[in-house]
């Protein structure tokens, strides 16, 4: 069975200090965490570290690097620079930088910068960004031509931007340490109205197994084994469990029984 990690965006509420106690007290595997560079301090990393440490968590990614035209480098690689501190595996990027040029120049600037952590830079691809389809971002990423790079997969932007398992299943494995993942509602919202891409994104996210992807079918085309990201943000969830250690643990269970029934299957 694939280990599975707390993605931060379950508890966007919270500090990364609570999010790392609430994936321990959730049960999972691992943890991801939100990195705001203007606001991390060493006393955070600190404070991050112990965390880690008495939940026995590896950190499975930091987010997000988000590439935009004039963004500032330095603030980019200093979320490096922290979850190498902490360990992190991985760094999610994403672009709103239409240049595919200069998104691939900057990618590889980070992987560049990565490569002394091993830390691991993954682009997403998802119609909310510049980034729109898989065939766009494999294209950035063979530009980028770095051994650090790596492509994430998260099914609702898989199945929102067009692309379908069998796609998945064609991609190099060794673009793939690990991916997202979570389930949702079979309508999919107006590709030119922003506000209910995101809407979809952050609100209306289901727990593996209630939705209308084909997550069977997805996962089987994934590396097997690799470590799972539940990305699941849920405006339902959010009201439904205020305590995060809670909403971590429905998501855990949740994700948990429909991994065993995948197994089954």
């Amino acid at each position: 069975m694939n280990p599975i990690s707390l993605a931060s965006g379950v508890l966007p509420e919270f500090g990364p200090v609570e999010t790392v106690e609430a994936a321990r007290h959730g049960g999972f595997d691992a943890v991801g965490l939100w990195v705001e560079p203007e606001n991390w301090t060493d006393a955070t990393t600190r404070a991050v570290r112990d965390a880690l440490a008495a939940g026995a968590l590896p950190l499975l990614d930091v987010e997000v690097i988000w590439l935009k035209p004039g963004s500032a480098m330095d603030d980019h690689r200093k979320v490096i620079d922290i979850g190498a501190e902490l360990g992190a595996a991985n760094v999610l990027c994403v672009s709103s930088d239409p240049d595919h040029a200069a998104t691939a120049a900057r990618l590889a600037d980070l992987c560049r910068h990565a490569e002394g952590s091993g830390m691991r830079v993954a682009l997403e691809f998802g119609i909310f960004t510049e980034v729109k389809t898989l065939a766009q971002a494999l294209a950035i990423l063979d530009d980028v031509a770095h051994p650090q790079r790596a492509l994430l997969i998260d099914p609702i932007h898989v199945d929102r931007s067009g692309a379908t398992p069998a796609d998945i299943a064609r991609i190099d494995p060794a673009l793939l340490p690990y991916a997202q993942f979570c389930d949702a509602r079979a309508e999919r919202p107006d590709p030119a109205d922003f506000d209910a891409i995101i809407t979809d994104a952050i609100d209306l996210r289901e727990q593996c197994g209630a939705g209308a992807l084909p997550l069977f079918a997805l996962h089987a085309a994934l590396p097997a084994h690799i470590p799972l990201s539940i990305e699941l943000r849920s405006r339902a969830l959010r009201e439904r469990y205020d305590d995060p250690g809670q909403r971590a643990k429905a998501v855990a269970d949740a994700t948990r029984r429909w991994l065993a029934q995948e197994t089954r299957s």
